[in-house]
C-alpha cells in the first residue's frame, strides 16, 4: 500500500480516539452500583461476546478506573471502531461502532504465484469472508504476499488493495497485483583477484549473469542462499590450489531503482599459494603409521589441495571402521611455514572404542521371510562391526531384487560406548505378476509375450518362472524353478524345460527351420564374496528343416544332420562386484564359459567365451562403462565345424548399433545375400551413461553416448582387424512401467559397400544392453 493511503487510515481512527479520551474525562461518572448492563449499537457481534470481554458485571461498583478498563478491554478486541460508555440511572449503557466484516475477498493479477499460495496467506492472516476487517490486517496480508513474491525474485512487484463498503456494516475486499518482472543479475563484478580470471571464477559459481536465453531458463535469478554457497564454493576452489590465506573480504548486493536488475560485486583476497611439505601420523586401532600413510593422497612439494586432505581423512577413518572403530576420529593439525609457503601435516588418530554389533533387526519384510535377508547379510551379531561388510550387505540385499529400497541404520546402545545396533529397513516391490504384452525388438520385430513369475515364491527367496514368446522368427516355451540357496553354504540349483521353434524365414539371417526340445539342471556355486562358479547340465532334441531359400552353404549340413540329440555340459566362472545388477554405478562383472557337446552326441562341438563389463562413477551421477565380448566355437570330433543355429552374430542394439540385427559377418552367395554368422565373434563398447535433464534424481530414465565396435569371422576366414565396423551415437533409456525401452541412432564410421545399416533402433519389452 501506499504511504498516503496509510496517512488516510490512521487520520480516520482519530476522531474516535479522540472521542472516547473526551467522554472518559469531561464526563466523569459517579461511583454507583450496576444493576443492569445494556449494549447499543451491535449488529454483527454477539451481545454475549461483547459481555465476555467486558471486565464488569452486574452488581459491580462502577468507578472512573474501571471505566476506563472497560473501554480499553473493548478497543483491545479489534472488533470495534469506537466505545462509549454512559450511565442511565443504575444501568450501564455500552455503545459501540463495530469494525464492518468481510463479505468477500478476490484477487487478480497472479501468474507466477499459485492461487493455492496466496489462499495461504489469506488464512495465516486471518483475513477470509466473515471475519473482521482491519486496516492493519489488511496491511499484514500486503506485506505477506509481497515477500512471497520476493521470495522468487520479484523484487518489483506490487499489491494494491482496494476496500469497498457494502451495505449491513459489510465491505468487499480485493487485491491488485502487479508481478513485475523477475529481477535478474545485471553483472557480477569480483575485485582482489590476480591470479584468476573473472570468467574463471565466474564458472564456479552457481549463479550467473542474465543473458538471452534467461527468458526461458533461471540463469541470472538471484538467490541469497545461492550466494551464500557461491562463496563458500569460491573459497573450496581456492583451497583446493593452496590458496589457505584466501579470504572473501565482503559480498555487496545492490538493486536497481526499478527493482529489476541485481548488481553483486565480491572482494576478495587471494593470499599466497603453499605446497605440501611434512606430513605424520599418529598411529591408532593396531595399525602401524606405514599403514595409514599408505592411505594418504598428497603428494609432497605439490600445491595442496584441501579435497585431497579430506579424502586422506576420510580414508583412513574408513579404514578404521572396516576393522571395527566405527567411532574413530582423524584430525589433521595443519602448521602453515609463511616463509617457505608449506604446509605440514599431523594426522592425530583417535580410534576410539572397537565396537560390537549386539543385535540386527528388520523391518518393511511384510512377504519375504525374515532368513531371506538374513543370510544375505556378512556383519554377523555378536561380532565386531565392519563398514565395509555392513556396505556389502546392503549391496546383496538389493541385488535380491525384491525390495525397492534397502537402508542400514547405526544406532548406539545406550549405556555403552563399545556396542551399536544395526536397523535394516526394506520395502518390498511386486515380485510375483502375470504378464500378457507385445512388445517390439529390432532382431524379432513384434512379438507376444506371457509370463508367470514368482521371484520371491510364498517369502523364500525361490524363483518359478514361466514365459512364452511368439514372434515371426520364435515360439518359444520355458519354465524353470530355481533355488538360491539349495544349500545352505549359498549353492543354487535350478531346473528347467525348454521347447522352442525357429523359422528364420522373415529374419536378417540365412533360412531355416528348428525345432528343439530340451531339460537340464543347473548349479551356480559361490567360492568368495565376489567369485562363483557355475555348473550345468542339459540334452536337448534338435530337428532341422530346409527351405527353400536355404543358402547353399548350410545345404549339406542338413543331409547330413537333420535329426540331433545331444548331451550339453557347460562351466564358467565369474566375478562380479557390481553395486546393482540393474543400475550399476561402480564395479565389474568378469565371466570365462564353455560349452561342450560331450562325446556321444550327435553333434560334437564346443563354444568359450570371454565377457567383460567394467563401471566407474564420474562427477555427478556420470557413469562410465567399457564392454567386451569375445566368442570361439568349432567343432570336434567327426564334426568339422561349428553346428550353423550355433554360429555367432552381430550388429543390432545388443552388439554393434547403427548396423542391421545380426547383419554383420560372412554372407551367404546366393540372391539374397543372408547373414551365415561365424565362428568368431569380437565385440567392445565404450558408453557414457547420464540422468535424464529434470529427473536427476531418478534411476529409470538415462541418456547415454556410445562408440560400438564389433565384427563376426567365418571359419574360414583370417581375423582382420581392418575389417572391425565401429559406430558413434546416442540413446535414450527408460524402464517404463510395461518394461524396458530403449531408443538410440547410431552413425556407422566405416561401413561399406554391402553393409546394411540401420542408424534409428527401438527396443521394446527386452533389454537391449
Amino acid at each position: 500500500m501506499k504511504n498516503s493511503s496509510k496517512t488516510r487510515r490512521w487520520l480516520f481512527r482519530l476522531p474516535a480516539l479522540f472521542a472516547a479520551c473526551w467522554l472518559f474525562s469531561a464526563q466523569a461518572l459517579d461511583e454507583f452500583i450496576v444493576t443492569d448492563i445494556r449494549v447499543e449499537g451491535a449488529q454483527n457481534i454477539e451481545v454475549g461476546t461483547i459481555f465476555n470481554y467486558l471486565p464488569v458485571r452486574v452488581g459491580d461498583n462502577v468507578d472512573d478506573t474501571l471505566i476506563s478498563q472497560s473501554i480499553k478491554a473493548l478497543f483491545a478486541t479489534g472488533f470495534f471502531r469506537d466505545v462509549q460508555i454512559r450511565q442511565d440511572g443504575a444501568v450501564l449503557v455500552i455503545v459501540v461502532s463495530e469494525r464492518p466484516a468481510i463479505a468477500s475477498v478476490d484477487y487478480t493479477g497472479n501468474k507466477d504465484l499459485r492461487s493455492e499460495t496466496i489462499d495461504e496467506a489469506l488464512t495465516q492472516v486471518g483475513v477470509a469472508e466473515g471475519r473482521i476487517f482491519s486496516d492493519p490486517l489488511l496491511d499484514q496480508l500486503v506485506g505477506v504476499i509481497e515477500e512471497r513474491y520476493f521470495a522468487k525474485g520479484r523484487y518489483s512487484a506490487t499489491v494494491e488493495a482496494v476496500v469497498t463498503p457494502l451495505d449491513l456494516n459489510r465491505v468487499a475486499v480485493s487485491l491488485n497485483i502487479n508481478e513485475g518482472r523477475v529481477a535478474r543479475i545485471k553483472e557480477i563484478n569480483i575485485v582482489g583477484n590476480e591470479v584468476f580470471a573473472d570468467k574463471k571464477l565466474r564458472a564456479v559459481m552457481s549463479l550467473g549473469e542474465e543473458s538471452w536465453h534467461s527468458v526461458l531458463s533461471k540463469a541470472g535469478q538471484y538467490s541469497k542462499e545461492e550466494l551464500l554457497a557461491d562463496l563458500e564454493s569460491l573459497r573450496s576452489f581456492y583451497l583446493d590450489r593452496g590458496y589457505m590465506n584466501f579470504e572473501v573480504l565482503s559480498s555487496d548486493v545492490s538493486i536497481s531503482q526499478n527493482k529489476q536488475d541485481i548488481f553483486i560485486t565480491l572482494s576478495i583476497s587471494e593470499g599466497e599459494q603453499f605446497s605440501v611439505g611434512q606430513f605424520t601420523v599418529e598411529a591408532g586401532g593396531g595399525f602401524s603409521a606405514a599403514d595409514l600413510l599408505a592411505l594418504i593422497s598428497m603428494p609432497k612439494g605439490q600445491a595442496f589441495a584441501q579435497k585431497d586432505l579430506v579424502a586422506s581423512r576420510t580414508a583412513i577413518e574408513g579404514l578404521l571402521a572396516d576393522h571395527g572403530y566405527a567411532f574413530s576420529n582423524v584430525n589433521a593439525i595443519t602448521d602453515i611455514d609463511e616463509a617457505t609457503q608449506q604446509v605440514n601435516f599431523v594426522f592425530a588418530v583417535d580410534p576410539g572404542p572397537l565396537v560390537y554389533v549386539r543385535q540386527i533387526s528388520i523391518s518393511g519384510n511384510r512377504a519375504t521371510r525374515d532368513e531371506v535377508i538374513r543370510r544375505e547379510i556378512r556383519q554377523l551379531e555378536s561380532s565386531v562391526f565392519s563398514a565395509q561388510k555392513v556396505r556389502r550387505s546392503r549391496e546383496r540385499i538389493a541385488r535380491l531384487g525384491f525390495f525397492e529400497d534397502v537402508t542400514i541404520e547405526t544406532t548406539s546402545v545406550p549405556g555403552t560406548l563399545d556396542q551399536i545396533d544395526l536397523a535394516i529397513t526394506v520395502k518390498e516391490r511386486a515380485t510375483g505378476n502375470f504378464m500378457f504384452g507385445a512388445g517390439y525388438a529390432d532382431t524379432d520385430g513384434v512379438f507376444v509375450v506371457a509370463e508367470i513369475r514368482r521371484a520371491n515364491l510364498f517369502g523364500t527367496g525361490r524363483e518359478l518362472n514361466f514365459d512364452t514368446e511368439f514372434s515371426k522368427i520364435d515360439q518359444t516355451f520355458d519354465i524353470e524353478y530355481r533355488n538360491p540357496y539349495h544349500t545352505p553354504e549359498g549353492v543354487s540349483r535350478a531346473l528347467f524345460l525348454k521347447r522352442e521353434k525357429t523359422d528364420t524365414d522373415t529374419a536378417t539371417t540365412a533360412d531355416y527351420t528348428s525345432e528343439t526340445t530340451g531339460a537340464g539342471i543347473r548349479y551356480k556355486i559361490p567360492m568368495s564374496e565376489y567369485n562363483a562358479l557355475s555348473l550345468s547340465g542339459a540334452v536337448e532334441q534338435i530337428d532341422l528343416g530346409i527351405t527353400s531359400s536355404t543358402p547353399p552353404e548350410y545345404a549339406s549340413f542338413f543331409d547330413l544332420h537333420p535329426e540331433n540329440i545331444n548331451f550339453n555340459l557347460s562351466a564358467g566362472f565369474s566375478k562380479d562386484t557390481r553395486d546393482s545388477i540393474f543400475f550399476p554405478k561402480t564395479g565389474f562383472y568378469r565371466r570365462v564359459s564353455g560349452d561342450i557337446a560331450v562325446p556321444g552326441s550327435d553333434l560334437e562341438y564346443y563354444k568359450v567365451s570371454l565377457r567383460g563389463s567394467w563401471y566407474r562413477k564420474l562427477a555427478g551421477r556420470l557413469v562410465f562403462n567399457v564392454r567386451g565380448d569375445l566368442g570361439y566355437g568349432d567343432g570336434y570330433g567327426s564334426l568339422k565345424e561349428l553346428p550353423f543355429f550355433k554360429n555367432y552374430y552381430a550388429g543390432g542394439s545388443a552388439s554393434v548399433r547403427g548396423f542391421e540385427s545380426r547383419s554383420l559377418g560372412p554372407m551367404s552367395k546366393n540372391a539374397d545375400s543372408d547373414p551365415l554368422g561365424g565362428n568368431l565373434r569380437t565385440v567392445a563398447n565404450i558408453e557414457m551413461f547420464a540422468p535424464f535433464p529434470g529427473v536427476e534424481n531418478g534411476n529409470d530414465k538415462r541418456l547415454s553416448i556410445f562408440l560400438d565396435s564389433g565384427q563376426v569371422f567365418g571359419g574360414s576366414e583370417d581375423f582382420e582387424v581392418g575389417d572391425i565396423r565401429t559406430s558413434l551415437g546416442v540413446g535414450f533409456h527408460w524402464f517404463s512401467p510395461v518394461g524396458p525401452i530403449s531408443l538410440t541412432y547410431a552413425q556407422p564410421l566405416n561401413d561399406e559397400s554391402g553393409d546394411d545399416v540401420k542408424k534409428v533402433q527401438f527396443t521394446l519389452g527386452s533389454l537391449a544392453r
